[in-house]
């Protein structure tokens, strides 16, 4: 069997564009799907998705390894996120092409099921005003779903430090949240890598009092001594590791031996076989595991198939149901919770499949994008600002004419 080549395509999703890439092979209807979805860089990791074909066009994708550092190691230039986004893409539709051809679950490759459903928690669910009383009210309508356990950021748009008043929102949202949900609801607060360590500190004594499970990613990750600094300083436990792209980087968090909760991104990470790899790294030095999952259904497929053989899984991050309502018609079997938790399938590869004709009403657009560091960016509306004067906007016609998919050929 051999890869013969990847097809792309971008749906715009309006706060984040998705990047879908199907892996056809020369068996008649044998094909896999993967995601490569990265934050402002949907068309840039599509270009590197195509860059790549000739390290693994022609190759037998049940060599995930061979293939995997051909498009690395091999390359010696090193890409970070965009480049493992890519990488990424690419071996998550091998896995699924294996999976199919032996008609079996990916996690069945992987060591076999462990978990029969996963425990999630639920994120994306605050779109909305920046207020205690907004924040505790979606926060009741995400308990009300069956979800035990709800993530998400209070600190607005603040970076490496802020004033009093900014200190005093943000606590009393995470105060609202968990008046309105009751004692046994597990909090994850989010940091998205804002602040110092001064201030990581000063915050994470005063979150104490609300037993969140964790404090997310406080400080940035490329110093990791200054999260490991942090996680020593205060008692709320602290997670991190969705920016990191490389097993190194969390050879060297785990060496500090201070944070025992690792969040690999399967996208970052290169795919399912690095994720799997941290995994058992984490396990090695008594850690959980909670894989960051904030892109589309692929991902979220993707998920749980490293989930359901992972012995050390605390808990997995969902945002799916709390993304655009035509999210669920991509894949035609959407995730959806049972009893707080999300089943794992026993259907063959990723357990999904995407569906092209819908894929092709969502068009890419260039403001499909989470502005982090921007006033109401909880809203998840996009960045909705006009492209610059020297890049010019494609005419009506064009956007609605999107073809089906680009291909490396």
């Amino acid at each position: 069997m051999k890869i013969t080549r990847a097809t792309t395509y971008i749906v715009g999703n309006p706060w984040k564009n998705w990047l879908f890439v199907r892996l056809d092979t020369d068996q008649p209807g044998l094909y896999g799907v993967g995601e490569g979805t990265l934050n402002g860089f949907a068309k840039t990791v599509e270009a590197a998705v195509h860059e790549l074909a000739p390290r693994y066009e022609g190759m037998d994708p049940f060599q995930i390894e061979t293939i995997v550092q051909r498009m690395t190691r091999d390359l010696y230039s090193e890409g970070g996120q965009v480049h493992m986004s890519a990488v990424a893409a690419v071996e998550v539709a091998c896995w699924d092409i294996i999976g199919k051809s032996v008609g079996r679950p990916i996690y069945d490759l992987l060591g076999g099921r462990y978990h029969e459903s996963l425990p999630v928690y639920a994120n994306g669910w605050y779109a909305g005003d920046r207020r205690p009383e907004t924040f505790a009210e979606r926060a009741l309508q995400v308990v009300g779903r069956g979800y035990r356990a709800l993530k998400f950021d209070p600190f607005g748009a603040a970076y490496r430090t802020m004033d009093l008043p900014e200190r005093h929102l943000s606590l009393a949202i995470v105060r609202a949240v968990r008046e309105a949900v009751g004692p046994d609801v597990q909090l994850m607060i989010e940091g998205h890598s804002r602040f110092s360590v001064s201030e990581a500190v000063w915050l994470g004594e005063r979150l104490a009092e609300f037993e969140p499970t964790w404090f997310e990613e406080p400080t940035h990750h490329l110093k990791i001594d200054a999260v490991a600094e942090v996680a020593r300083k205060i008692t709320v436990p602290v997670s991190t590791g969705e920016s990191f792209s490389s097993t190194h980087q969390f050879a060297e968090l785990l060496a500090h031996n201070a944070v025992h909760i690792l969040q690999p991104e399967p996208g970052s990470m290169g795919g399912i076989w690095r994720t799997r790899q941290v995994c058992s790294m984490a396990d090695a030095h008594y850690a959980m595991v909670a894989p960051h999952n904030a892109q589309g259904p692929i991902s979220t497929a993707t998920c749980v198939q490293i989930g359901a053989c992972t012995p050390n899984l605390l808990v997995q991050e969902l945002f799916d149901e709390f993304n655009v309502p035509w999210e669920k018609d991509l894949v035609d079997h959407p995730a959806e919770l049972v009893d707080g938790r999300l089943p794992v399938s026993d259907r063959p590869g990723l357990g999904v499949e995407l569906n092209w004709a819908e894929i092709e009403k969502h068009p890419y657009e260039v403001s499909n994008f989470l502005p982090l560091f921007a006033p109401g960016w909880e809203r998840r509306e996009g960045a909705r600002t006009p492209p610059p004067e020297n890049i010019a906007a494609a005419p009506a016609a064009d956007q609605d004419a999107v073809p089906a998919g680009v291909s490396a050929e």
